[in-house]
């Protein structure tokens, strides 16, 4: 079974390895208070892991440990996948970033954007530009999420029964519809709002490919790269290495809640936050990135447009602070820009954390993240699976990787 391993000593990487003692420290004292109930965290240097460690429990009322092998709800890590997924096709000519939305869905012709009102009184006006394809990779189309509580409408996204991205029963074509017939909140192209626009881009890929998305996925991107557990769903053999969903309580613990209802293919496939993987599924996704779209012989992407993937697009080349939409507005956004569904490093003197110049990756919302550092040479990730509250890890996770590099 393929699973991830060390393959070198962290001193032969440039890796301390007392500073990654202290980095597993932290983390397993996390789980001794119950905060998570267990975590992967995988540290490679040039291609070659110098750091695995799983420690805690994939299900603590089973008393399952975590393990190399363990599958994990990856949510918004998915979106680098399709936006890999998109980028195959430009690569062959089957559509450009600079297409019109409506030539593959055509319910997104004539966009209207909010205007002033809330709720039954909200007004709007005809769009002075239409939506591309390369605002949904960048986040910019203005679309949003229902679970926002800062714009109208976000509002209206409540209000059409999208509190989970989609209308309950609906299949990835119906829900499109109900996107397109609500207003964007701003002009495509002229903020940053974190938003349903993975979820379009899946069904552009099913639009333009002929194929429902999760067998692109699998065709294209997973079997090419080596990622046998990867996809939308899971099979009956997979299910005991699943791990259990937490969510964090009032009082800083956590407890089980639902999960993506991965066990049989859903109705719903979803390019937002669909996926379930290993450590080692992520990690060749990462590693073909950061090796310029080739992993093991096999080449998925140009060298030019994993580098257009992983630069700044937003607005004037500002950052996600100065760009995004109000509920984005927060200093863990400062220095830190958007490509092509990734976040990009573009002033490191002002980011929370340290991170090198150009660093890329993303995050999902059961505190799984992954980065590529290509300054130091870097591929990270963490899994676990909780919901958080209140709980950060991701800047003390770099912050102590980052202590970690010493040449």
């Amino acid at each position: 079974m393929a699973q991830l391993r060390q393959e070198v000593d962290p001193d032969e990487a440039g890796l301390d390895p007392k500073a990654l003692d202290r980095l597993d420290q932290y983390f397993a004292h996390y789980v001794d208070e119950g905060r998570l109930p267990g975590y992967l965290v995988s540290v490679a240097r040039g291609g070659r892991v110098a750091h695995l460690t799983a420690h805690g429990h994939r299900d603590r009322a089973a008393g399952l440990p975590v393990e190399p092998d363990t599958l994990w709800r990856i949510y918004s890590m998915t979106k680098p996948v399709t936006a890999v997924a998109v980028l195959l096709l430009m690569e062959e000519g089957r559509l450009s970033l600079d297409d019109l939305l409506d030539r593959y869905l055509p319910a997104f012709a004539n966009p209207r954007v909010y205007a002033a009102g809330s709720g039954s009184e909200v007004t709007t006006r005809p769009a002075e530009g239409p939506v591309l394809i390369r605002h949904l990779l960048t986040h910019t189309a203005g679309l949003t999420f229902a679970f926002y509580h800062s714009h109208p409408v976000d509002a209206l996204y409540r209000a059409a029964g999208l509190e989970s991205s989609v209308p309950p029963g609906a299949n990835l074509a119906e829900t499109i519809d109900v996107y397109a017939g609500l207003p964007l909140q701003f002009e495509p192209g002229t903020q940053w709002n974190y938003s349903v626009a993975s979820n379009v881009l899946g069904r552009v890929i099913e639009v333009v490919s002929g194929q429902p998305l999760d067998a692109f996925l699998a065709e294209r991107i997973f079997r090419p790269l080596g990622m046998p557990d990867a996809g939308l769903h899971i099979v009956p053999e997979q299910a005991d290495r699943l791990s259990e969903l937490y969510g964090e309580t009032e009082d800083g613990g956590i407890e089980p809640i639902p999960g993506l209802p991965l066990r049989g293919r859903p109705r719903f496939l979803s390019g937002s936050g669909g996926m379930v993987a290993t450590a080692y599924d992520y990690h060749r996704f990462a590693e073909m990135l950061r090796r310029g779209g080739e992993l093991d012989g096999v080449r998925l992407l140009r060298p030019d447009t994993v580098a257009l993937m992983t630069r700044n697009h937003l607005p004037g080349g500002a950052d996600l602070r100065a760009v995004g939409a109000p509920a984005h507005r927060e200093p863990g956004n400062a220095g830190i820009g958007f490509g092509l569904g990734v976040s990009v490093v573009i002033d490191p003197d002002r980011t929370v954390a340290p991170a090198g110049p150009g660093t890329y990756g993303w995050s999902g919302v059961a505190t799984t993240t992954f980065w590529v550092d290509p300054d130091r040479d870097l591929t990270v990730q963490f899994m676990t699976q909780v919901r958080p509250r209140t709980l950060k890890v991701f800047p003390e996770l770099k912050r102590l990787v980052h202590e970690a590099v010493v040449d």
